[in-house]
């Protein structure tokens, strides 16, 4: 059935009351970013005029307010990751991650097909040490087919939420992580208890042979009303991608639940 012509102008005035919010969304962000930036790059702040590794994390954090960074937050960031005048004065690391945000964060409007399935074995036979991080672990592992896409922002969100686990009430978003901090995100308090050596060592050591020296991993939080229980659960949720960015092996770890 054809709309009439009623319909027709309730559904443009729609269409043109979402867009400017959009709009005006990415003109926040970005304006949140660049202030940022601004005030890392200020004598007065704690590094100085040097742009470190946590001040591009909080400055990059702009963007995940709401949902994935968009069509025009990622033009805007293309201006950035190549400039020779914005990359002044940023350290090594503080590069590294606005690259690795931006390679992450493509703007895609759809995820690419990436089926995911448990492995075999358990947590404690894959990290070579049982305790309280293998029993608060949980791990699943895919492939993207050749040419129907890579592992970005919207992928790994998307897989996340239907591969691990029925509901989650608040909003996740990847973040790119080094393997020091994936070694320490590992070494905090789980659901079970205090994660042993051994295991963060061997959860460290299998989560990285996918990623390769830890070129690509990422780290999301997750919250959850009555997911596996009548109670509240969170957590977070650690993500290792290939080379070619195809195969994802993830690992979520439940931190706390009533």
């Amino acid at each position: 059935m054809k709309p009439t012509s009623s319909l027709k102008s309730l559904l443009g005035g729609l269409v043109l009351l979402a867009a400017p919010a959009a709009l005006a969304d990415s003109a926040a962000n970005i304006a949140l970013f660049d202030s940022k930036m601004t005030a890392a790059r200020a004598t007065t702040s704690p590094s100085g005029s040097t742009v470190t590794r946590p001040e591009m994390v909080g400055a990059l954090d702009a963007f995940a307010w709401d949902s994935w960074v968009d069509a025009t937050e990622r033009a805007h960031l293309s201006t950035k990751v190549g400039n020779a005048t914005f990359l002044t004065g940023l350290t090594n690391d503080a590069k590294k991650y606005l690259n690795d945000f931006y390679e992450l964060n493509d703007a895609a409007n759809y995820g690419a097909p990436l089926s995911m399935d448990a492995v075999s074995g358990t947590p404690a036979q894959l990290y070579g040490a049982s305790g309280p991080l293998a029993s608060a672990s949980r791990i699943q592992e895919g492939a993207i087919p050749y040419g129907e896409g890579v592992a970005n922002q919207v992928t790994l969100t998307e897989t996340y939420g239907w591969a691990f686990g029925s509901h989650y009430d608040y909003g996740y978003f990847f973040a790119p992580i080094t393997e020091a901090e994936l070694r320490t995100r590992l070494q905090q308090r789980t659901y079970s208890g205090t994660p042993t050596a051994a295991e963060v060592n061997g959860a460290v050591a299998y989560i990285t042979q996918v990623s390769s020296t830890g070129q690509r991993l990422y780290v999301s939080s997750w919250r959850s009303m009555g997911r596996g229980g009548p109670g509240e659960s969170a957590g977070f949720v650690v993500a290792a991608v290939s080379n070619d960015r195809r195969f994802v092996r993830m690992v979520e770890v439940l931190t706390w639940a009533e």
